[in-house]
């Protein structure tokens, strides 16, 4: 029945000529969810890496947080994909047929490295010798999860802190370069496929990954703040600026990335450009020119600019910086949705278009869009329960060889 009624709709809201089988989309709202959640996972970890590993002291608050919210969203980031399969409960077969010439059956190799070897692991070295202090501290089941945790390695000795900290060092070295493999992929799966114009681009690998950079800093800097109000803490603002200023830069370098890739569409203007001008003016306009360019882009541009010559009272800027990675998680949410709705939107004859309408009551794509976006915060309140950053005893320096 629900197929029949998106027929209808799609019916209802055709233009020109289209063929039979671009009716109805393919890849609806869980399409777009994925890569916008695994671009905030690559991109919270790209800032955690940049107080790790280029030492950039201010970023210590979000550090812990940034490598907790990376775990917390990486762990449904392939529900998305899982929820629009039409039989959910093969996935599975992806991770144990290895298909080198297949992007999608790569991922899963990818994303398993990932969440077990580079983020699993982090995490576990920065926390092993406070889990062990906490076995020791609990009593009855939580005694047991920590000590469980720690794999029962008890050793809380300068040197294992110093082994620890080290094997960390490395684990996040390795997963800077895992982290742009993670993410770039998805912008090469698109980006290859030559039968779309709105698609087939060489930059679609790294707008997809600078694109996630931003998302993700700008989902830690909005998650540190609320973290902070729950628990009735003042926010280190010297952290807040520095964040600020790093999501300027790699915002100007995205935008930058984007505004090139336009431009050289427009310089050529292939025989796709017409079709694409007219769905950039008419179907995407708002999406694109309002929401992913105006909100999403300039505004945080011109007022995280602004704020690198003139700094307001303290009670201000932190209220711009939390208005302001809300509208950059919502621009680069638009962005996704640009890409893989737009990209579906227009006829392979260049000659009509076609429509996506969002089924806001009844519609599964968006209850199951919501829920594996909801999830990751519920995910990430137990971890900061499990393993409070705020318990954690100082860390111990490091000499880097």
């Amino acid at each position: 029945m629900d197929n029949y009624k998106s027929l209808y709709d799609a019916l209802a809201h055709l233009d020109g000529f289209i063929y039979p089988n671009e009716i109805v989309l393919n890849w609806d709202l869980l399409i777009v969810m994925y890569p916008y959640i695994t671009g905030l996972v690559a991109g919270a970890f790209i800032l955690a890496s940049l107080n790790r590993v280029f030492n950039i002291k201010a970023l210590q608050p979000t550090y812990v947080i940034s490598l907790l919210t990376a775990l917390s969203f990486m762990l449904v980031a392939t529900m998305p994909l899982i929820s629009h399969l039409g039989q959910p409960q093969r996935f599975y077969e992806m991770l144990i047929t290895p298909h080198l010439t297949s992007a999608m059956a790569i991922f899963g190799f990818v994303y398993l490295w990932y969440l077990m070897v580079v983020l699993l692991l982090e995490i576990w070295f920065d926390y092993r010798y406070d889990m062990v202090l906490w076995s020791q501290q609990k009593k009855g089941l939580m005694r047991f999860v920590y000590k469980a945790l720690t794999l029962w390695i008890s050793d809380t000795s300068p040197q294992s802190r110093k082994t620890d900290d080290k094997l960390g060092y490395f684990v996040t070295v390795v997963g800077i370069p895992s982290a742009f493999l993670l993410h770039g992929y998805v912008g090469f799966i698109f980006g290859s496929i030559k039968a779309n114009p709105w698609w087939s681009t060489v930059m679609m690998p790294v707008i997809f990954l600078f694109s996630a950079m931003v998302s993700g800093i700008a989902l830690v800097m909005f998650i540190y703040m609320v973290i902070n109000y729950i628990r009735h803490k003042k926010n280190d603002i010297l952290c807040l600026d520095t964040i600020g200023k790093f999501l300027l830069y790699i915002l100007i370098i995205d935008f930058a990335l984007e505004s090139l890739d336009q431009i050289h569409r427009i310089y050529v203007a292939d025989e796709s450009f017409d079709i694409l001008k007219l769905l950039v003016r008419g179907k995407l306009f708002f999406t694109f020119f309002i929401m992913q360019i105006g909100i999403g882009t300039l505004i945080p541009l011109s007022v995280l600019g602004f704020l690198q010559f003139k700094k307001p009272k303290e009670k201000i800027r932190k209220v711009i910086y939390l208005i302001i990675s809300i509208c950059v998680l919502v621009g680069i949410f638009f962005m996704r949705w640009n890409v893989v709705i737009g990209g579906q939107l227009f006829s392979k004859s260049f000659y009509g278009f076609t429509s996506y309408k969002v089924n806001l009551i009844g519609g599964t794509d968006v209850l199951f869009s919501l829920l594996w976006f909801i999830v990751p915060f519920f995910i990430l309140a137990f971890l900061l329960w499990l393993l409070p950053p705020w318990k954690k005893a100082p860390h111990i320096e490091v000499e880097k060889e």
